[in-house]
């Protein structure tokens, strides 16, 4: 081996071992405020407590029902496939970042019958003739300013993020699937209520029907509670076309047609509920959790490897090289040792020395870092917002239910006694048709107030986040 090729292996030995050096800002993950891990201010209720919450929160409802809807739409969700196609390609993107580290080949191969001009050609040889070219070429660029080690960094950091942004699209699909249930089982039980308040008024209506025939009542009275008979009769069509939309949208959700919802799902009448106290946790592990934090994060991450990226343009490109052909004229064996020929050298390139279009990008690169952690702050504050706020909710509808829940026990024995008193002639039909009308009002009131606790429970799940590697 000569001293030149000695000296070449060298110089490019040592190149290689420089190549771990990488330009641009090492990432460092942003910290959240100290207070952001703290306990949260709505859990001084015993509605809640701060054990660490349940993955598969679903699963409190104790509810067989629901949890096939939950993995059904896990399975076959649309918006959960567009969510990991996403994955698959950020997992193709990392891919082709990581090949930057291999050698690049590349083989081509020429065949032409052709004639040339007779000015092209010496006397005496033929102007017509065929041609074959083959050629082998190996390159390999010397990652010495971090150019492609940044890259791959990046496309790591964007496959975490879109992996985040599977389970952010999971929590939301869950969520909704579970509300869509509650919302078809809640408007289920309002029937109910709707219908049982219909009959107490057509018992009234009898009653009071009767007393007018033996003269005890007016006319006025008979009308009086018939009216009121049909207006809550009207409040049905309307529930059944809320229970109907509910059950069309949990079937959207589940990846189905209306028609292929369970006949389980369409039959359940009882508004699920966690009889329980719901752990929540705190601000850290809420943060931990949150799918949106985390992608979020992720996204910073990315962002400042490319950075890295943009300023190795800034330093000299070396790529070594290589190539080996062979062309041949006429009927000559394209292998033979004559028409063979080869080439390997360094290609170096830089862009030098105007770089302002590299700076620009630089500096476009850091503004890009500098959104991303504002919007990773935002996302923090915004997580422990929508966590304290339905925790708030939730606090607040089950003390509502509550009190509504006492002030329909009144109107109901107010009602019951004011019918008896009507039988034994004892109160005037207007007092009892207004006992009537408070105990229907209070019923309707009680059934939306227990739809609005089970829509705050789901609400709360959601702002907790979720953890999905068991699912």
């Amino acid at each position: 081996m000569s001293m030149n090729i000695k000296n070449m292996v060298a110089g490019l030995l040592t190149a290689t071992a420089l190549s771990a050096c990488a330009v641009g800002p090492d990432y460092v993950a942003p910290t959240p405020p100290v207070a952001a891990g703290a306990p949260f201010v709505g859990v001084q209720s015993a509605e809640v407590t701060t054990a660490a919450p349940d993955d598969s929160w679903w699963r409190l409802y104790d509810d067989a029902v629901l949890d096939g809807l939950v993995a059904d739409a896990l399975a076959a969700n649309t918006d959960v496939r567009v969510a990991v196609a996403r994955i698959e390609k950020a997992r193709a993107g990392l891919r082709g970042a990581r090949s930057d580290r291999l050698p690049q080949t590349d083989i081509s191969a020429t065949g032409t019958y052709g004639r040339v001009s007779e000015a092209q050609v010496l006397p005496g040889f033929d102007r017509e003739g065929r041609r074959t070219d083959g050629q082998l070429a190996v390159s390999y660029e010397l990652d010495l300013f971090g150019r492609v080690s940044r890259g791959v960094e990046a496309s790591r950091a964007d496959l975490a993020a879109a992996q985040e942004d599977a389970d952010a699209v999971r929590v939301t699909v869950v969520a909704d699937t579970v509300r869509a249930y509650v919302d078809a089982t809640s408007a289920a039980d309002q029937l109910g209520v709707a219908q049982r308040t219909v009959d107490l008024l057509d018992r009234s209506a009898r009653i009071t029907n009767a007393r007018f025939e033996r003269g005890l009542n007016q006319k006025l009275d008979v009308i009086r509670v018939t009216q009121l008979r049909e207006q809550q009769a009207a409040a049905i069509p309307s529930l059944q076309a809320a229970r109907d939309a509910a059950l069309f949208r949990l079937a959207t959700l589940t990846g189905r047609t209306p028609q292929d919802l369970p006949e389980a799902a369409r039959t359940r009448t009882t508004t699920p509920d966690v009889s329980k106290p719901i752990p929540v946790g705190d601000g850290a592990t809420l943060l931990a959790r949150r799918p949106d934090v985390k992608a979020a994060e992720r996204r910073l991450a990315a962002n400042t490897a490319r950075v890295g990226v943009a300023t190795a343009d800034l330093y000299p490109k070396i790529t070594l090289g290589g190539s080996i052909g062979s062309t041949a004229v006429g009927a000559t064996d394209i292998l033979g040792g004559g028409p063979l020929r080869w080439v390997l050298g360094p290609l170096i390139s830089w862009a030098f020395p105007n770089q302002e279009a590299i700076r620009a990008r630089i500096g476009g690169a850091k503004a890009d870092a500098k959104a991303d952690l504002a919007s990773f702050d935002g996302t923090v504050l915004r997580a422990l917002e929508e966590t304290e706020t339905a925790l708030s909710a939730y606090r607040n509808a089950l003390l509502r239910k509550e009190r509504l829940g006492s002030a329909r026990d009144a109107a109901e024995r107010a009602a019951n006694v004011s019918l008896a008193r009507e039988s034994r002639g004892q109160i005037d039909s207007l007092d009892v048709l207004d006992a009537q009308r408070t105990l229907a009002q209070s019923e309707a009131d009680y059934a939306a107030a227990t739809r609005a606790v089970a829509f705050a429970q789901v609400d709360l799940f959601r702002a907790l986040g979720g953890s999905w590697q068991q699912t």
